[in-house]
Parts: C-alpha cells; structure tokens; sequence
C-alpha cells in the first residue's frame, strides 16, 4: 500500500445516485485509488439537479470515506425554455466556484475530468493558470465532431439546433483546453489520432487508450442484492435474447442487418422462433415520454415486430445487470462510427451468456471480444449495406438457436484480466504519477 500523499481532484458532474454511463469509470475505480497512491476527492452535482434515473444501489458501491462534495445547478425547468437542458452548461458556474473553493483551500496534485459534459472540461485550463495544477481529460466520445455533418449520417442526439449549439460552443473551448492538457485518456483510439491531426501541439505521448474497467465487484454483490427486473419473465419457457443500451440512427445497419436475417431464417425455420423473444432496453437517453422509440419500428417494417420489444427508458444499473445475468444471450449492436466503442460490453462477458455481437471492423470491441471469446462477433465497414450482412449472420443466429438454456461460453478469463476495473485503475494512477513528474520538471525549467 503506497503513502496517501497524492490527492487528485475528480470532476463528475454525473455521480451515484444517477445512473449515467460516464460516471462508471470513475465510480468502479474509486475502491482502489488508495492502493495506487492516490487520495480522490469528488466534485459533483446535487441529484437533485440532474435529469436521470437514479439507482440507490449505486451509492453502496462508493467507499464512505471518500469526500463528495456536490453543487447546485441552475434548474431545468427554466433553462429548457431556452433550449438549454445541457447540463455540462448549467452546473459549468457552480462547479467553476465550488472548485475554486477547494483548491484555494486545500493542496491538490492534479485534477481529472471524467465526464461527457464537456463543457465543465474548459475548467482544467481555468484551474491550472490559477492554482498551478495539472489536469487530466477523459475522453469518453468526440467532443467536437464532424460525425453529424457525413452525408446520410443519422439525426444528431438532441436534433441538429442543440447539436449545433453544443458543436459551437465546442469549436471554441476544445482547442485552448487541450493547449493546456498534462493528458488525455481516450475510450477509442479513433479520437487520438483526429485530435493529434486538429492540434499541432499535441504529441502523441500525451494520450492513452483506456478502455472502461469492468465490473467484477458488482456481479459479486448483485445475488445478495436480491434485484427484480421487470422486463421478462426468465421462467416462462421463452428464450430470451437482450441488448441493454443505447440506441439511435447510427445504429440502424446493425438493426437491419439483424433484423433482416432473422426475418429469411424465420421464413425459411418458423418453427425454431416460437420462443424467442428479443428485448432492446435503455435505448433512448431522453427521460420520461421524451423518450422515443427506435427499433421497433425497424422490426415492423421487416415483420418481426411479434417478437421484439423495446423498452426505451433507462433502468436502473444493477437492474440492468440482472436483465443480462437472466437472459439466454446477450445482443451487442455497433455503431456506423468507426470510432464507436462500447463499455458495455464488460458488465454483458461478466454475465457468462453467449454474446453475439455486430461492430464496425475499427471498433475496439472487435478485438476484445475476438481476444476473450465469449460469443461470435461479424464486422462491418465504412460502405456496408444490411443486405451485405446476411450471410454472415444467418451462421450465428444458428449458433445462438442451438444453445442450450444455461449454456455459459467458453471464455478465456487470462485475456479478460487486463480489462479490470483494477488493472484500468492502475493505469490511469501511472497517468498520474507521470503527469506529475512531468510538471515538476516544467516547474524546474
């Protein structure tokens, strides 16, 4: 155990209770920041102030010892009317004077942003010319990007005024917060390579390619936290297939490629697909009836609708975890962004179900899953069609169907021990420590 003398202060504007995908890393780290040499400190939002599902559960897995400290934001309810429910932009002042609050009171080493609020990411720079500390980015997705702006690209998340709002606003924060960066963990590396081509200054040593850690202690906990999904009955003699995520137009080839196939072998085998049932949870971030459904209406266009469901609302995390551990296979359905990488696809190898995936060749998955093996994953590139797909997916919907109920996968668990949340925790404290070193040798000169 090292010496707690390292404190590093960690910008979350999402924290348990809510249940978002860009807390996860911090969250799952945070048992094992001591161990490496590091004191972390929280600096979140109230929940109160968040839109989301919140999970209780969630804030069990915090250690208590762990100062939180959390702000106010200004209330959705008054800024949407203006079209801004953003909340990277409504805690950006609150946290900019809670944070400076803490590091005038007390000594902090380094600050790491780990978020998707983006916005809250142009502090770092703010926090370092004021107080001399370093700072540490977290790229979970593009921040500014040209995704959107592609020829047929699919409707942008918020529609394309709040999209371009948000791409403003990134065009003129992004560039003078990485001037500044110590280092930048990236999710994909996809985005390294766009922001060392957008960014003469950068250099390639400023970047790591860090996947999201996965989630042991949380299968080992879920049996006595004796959870109920309320999706399907895992009892009823079906056959039940899940994907649990998101969902939106930049996945539509992978859904009707899927689709599609199981439309031909459903024609050519119907009586192989009485029971299958298949279920696409927690698609839509939108909360509440704001939230819309964008599968179903792929399975009614090609005839399958009887046997697809979609529950488009978030459900709580370890809710979402049972639904994956009482399935018969687990679904992981890729984007058409080559850069796409999804972390979800640790919690759905931690559930022990064949996995049958579909992913961009680029993807990150692809390798992880070829790597651990615990399904069958087809690829796809910049120029493909559905139809383009479905004689390669037929094999493993054929596969998927001999199963048996129970079956677990043949997983190579020697090749799934880098992916920890352990091993990513201690790679993002190396980042640290070198982050550091770097600037006392900056100080020095």
């Amino acid at each position: 155990m090292s010496t707690l003398n390292r404190k590093v202060l960690i910008v979350s504007p999402h924290f348990p209770p809510i249940n978002a995908p860009d807390h996860q890393r911090v969250r799952m780290s945070l048992p094992y920041f001591e161990e490496f040499g590091w004191e972390p400190h929280i600096l979140t939002v109230r929940p109160e102030c968040v839109e989301g599902v919140r999970d209780p559960l969630l804030e069990q897995a915090v250690p208590s010892h762990i100062p939180v400290t959390c702000t106010g934001a200004l209330p959705v309810k008054y800024t949407k009317r203006i079209g801004m429910s953003s909340l990277s932009l409504r805690c950006f002042f609150h946290l900019l004077r809670t944070g400076d609050r803490i590091l005038a009171r007390e000594n902090f080493d380094l600050a790491y942003f780990s978020t998707t609020a983006f916005t809250t990411m142009a502090l770092g720079s703010r926090w370092r010319s004021r107080f001399g500390v370093p700072y540490v980015l977290d790229f979970q997705d593009p921040w500014l990007s040209n995704y959107h702006k592609q020829p047929n690209s699919s409707r942008p998340p918020g529609g394309r005024l709040k999209y371009g709002f948000a791409q403003f606003m990134a065009q003129r924060l992004e560039p003078n917060t990485l001037r500044h960066v110590s280092h930048v963990i990236s999710v994909s590396p996809e985005y390294p390579k766009t922001l060392l081509e957008r960014y003469s200054w950068l250099r390639q040593d400023q970047f790591t390619v860090l996947p999201f850690g996965a989630p042991e202690t949380d299968f080992e906990q879920l049996p006595s936290l004796k959870v109920r999904q309320k999706i399907f009955d895992p009892n009823d003699g079906k056959r039940h297939w899940v994907y649990v995520g998101r969902g939106g137009g930049d996945m539509a080839l992978a859904v009707r490629a899927l689709f599609s196939s199981i439309q031909s072998e459903r024609h050519q085998h119907p009586e192989q697909w009485d029971s299958v049932k298949l279920h696409f949870v927690g698609t839509s971030y939108a909360p509440g009836n704001r939230a819309v459904k964008t599968v179903e209406p792929i399975a009614q266009e090609l005839g399958i609708a009887d046997i697809v469901e979609e529950y488009p609302h978030r459900v709580p995390y370890f809710e979402a975890l049972q639904i994956l551990t009482d399935s018969d296979a687990i679904l992981l359905i890729g984007s058409d962004d080559p850069g796409y990488t999804a972390s979800k696809i640790y919690p759905c190898i931690l559930a022990r179900k064949p996995i049958f995936a579909i992913f961009h060749q680029q993807s990150s998955v692809v390798e992880i899953l070829r790597r651990c093996n615990p399904g069958r994953v087809i690829t796809f590139n910049s120029q493909a069609r559905p139809e383009d797909l479905l004689k390669d997916i037929a094999p493993q919907l054929n596969w998927l169907l001999s199963t048996s109920k129970g079956y677990q996968p043949e997983t190579n668990w020697s090749e799934f021990q880098p992916y920890t949340a352990h091993e990513m925790t201690r790679q993002q404290c190396a980042i640290f420590d070198r982050c550091l070193t770097l600037n006392e040798g900056v100080k020095k000169a």
